[in-house]
């Protein structure tokens, strides 16, 4: 409980003020999971391959600009020209990664429909781009929220709070699995899922909340 100690009261300050921030963003990711169709959910995977390495804001303007139905039928040269459009970093691989990832389209609701940590492997199996990271993200903006989102923002704030030691150069799924488990325990410390739990952490970082 100790190392915890400082993170939870920091989240708990901007608790009240976030939670109505936090929830409507919850009601919108659970909404896309329970009702999105085949082209919804490739576009928010597409989205979680856009914004590695990159922002969310930057995958939320892709996202806005292409639409769903173009992330699935553009020819690779027309999404490249986009991806430039719109400022991304990587324009021709995450292209390419998105064009690939096209087979998936059909099986995504079947797979979203598995629990999380066996939808998280095939996500990381099956798409291209797609890490633990991007596949929690997916899982999560799918209102699967049993699943934690280690990015750069909760890892330095894990670190900065003395909850882990180091931050990972590069990834196992040992050391992903393991400070998932911390982050798991600060959440059920906390009364919330790793899901919720990220969105306040990143509300108390940045003062608003994207996705």
């Amino acid at each position: 409980m100790s190392k915890y100690k400082s993170a939870l009261e920091k989240i708990k300050s901007i608790e009240e003020i976030a939670y109505p921030v936090v929830e409507k963003r919850i009601r919108e990711f659970e909404a896309l999971g329970k009702y999105g169709d085949e082209l919804d959910l490739f576009s928010e995977l597409s989205f979680c391959v856009l914004t590695a390495n990159w922002s969310a804001q930057g995958g939320i303007k892709a996202q806005n600009i292409i639409g769903k139905v173009n992330f699935a039928q553009l020819s690779l040269e027309k999404l490249v020209e986009k991806l430039k459009e719109v400022g991304h970093r990587y324009p021709i691989t995450r292209a390419k990664f998105i064009v690939e990832n096209r087979k998936l389209i059909g099986s995504l609701r079947n797979i979203w429909r598995k629990p999380s940590i066996e939808a998280r492997e095939i996500l990381i199996r099956e798409a291209k781009g797609i890490g633990w990271k991007e596949a929690s993200h997916f899982l999560r903006n799918t209102g699967k929220l049993d699943v934690a989102i280690l990015d750069k923002h909760i890892l330095r704030f894990l670190f900065n709070e003395g909850i882990i030691n180091e931050i990972p150069k590069s990834w196992t799924w040992k050391k992903y699995e393991n400070i998932e488990k911390e982050f798991t325990e600060l959440s059920s410390l906390l009364g919330k899922t790793p899901g919720e739990t990220d969105l306040y952490i990143w509300y108390l970082l940045k003062g608003k909340v994207e996705k």
